[in-house]
């Protein structure tokens, strides 16, 4: 059984600063049921894989507005 599930998440106003997208990934890691994270500071997109049991896309899309950034719908990735 794979509990594993993907999500693009877009980040307004990211830029493309390596520093703003280490923060996104951070706060995003530091959140529950988060397995992996990448940001990508060029598409100003997070790529995230999660347990569904322990999160769910809301949570995640707080976490980027609790670093300082606006979050987009997530799409499944």
């Amino acid at each position: 059984m794979d509990i594993k599930h993907g999500l693009r998440i877009p980040i307004y106003d990211l830029g493309c600063g390596g520093a703003r997208a280490a923060a996104v990934e951070r706060e995003l890691a530091s959140t529950d049921g988060v397995l992996t994270v990448y940001v990508n500071p060029a598409t100003e997109t997070a790529y995230v894989a999660y347990d569904p049991a322990e999160t769910d896309p809301w949570a995640l899309t707080k976490a980027i507005e609790k670093a300082g950034y606006r979050a987009g719908r997530p799409v499944d990735a």
